[in-house]
């Protein structure tokens, strides 16, 4: 998506949010929606069935700069998302933007200079960015 679809998004929140304009409506739509997501991924796994989590520790490499290092952490997840459960969580994926696109919106930011500044953290710091 580019900076203009992005643009076109956030403005397109903006016109359709009447109903939680408050940043106190949209902050805890944002968390709502955020757990509305992991739902719909548990459902993936415990109802479903079309994807499992096997959760072990992580072995870290020694040089995490490394890509060929880096290949041997696992994600702990193995299936695919059904068609079914796809949609779902991308519904509700959509719906966690949305909040954040309102936020934005609210405390007078760009969502795309949002994303071009943690873009630019993560290219700066790399994989020492999430530590």
């Amino acid at each position: 998506m580019g900076e203009d679809h992005l643009q076109s998004f956030q403005k397109q929140v903006s016109n359709l949010l009447i109903r939680h304009r408050s940043f106190l409506d949209v902050t805890s739509k944002i968390t709502e929606s955020g757990a509305r997501v992991n739902r719909a991924l548990m459902k993936s796994v415990t109802e479903c069935g079309c994807i499992e989590v096997s959760g072990r520790k992580q072995k870290f490499p020694g040089d995490l700069r490394d890509e060929r290092s880096l290949e041997c952490l696992r994600t702990h997840l193995s299936g695919t998302l059904c068609d079914h459960c796809r949609d779902i969580v991308q519904a509700e994926m959509g719906k966690n933007l949305f909040y954040m696109a309102a936020l934005c919106n609210l405390l007078d930011f760009s969502l795309t200079e949002v994303l071009e500044r943690e873009s630019s953290k993560l290219s700066t710091l790399g994989v020492f960015t999430l530590r």
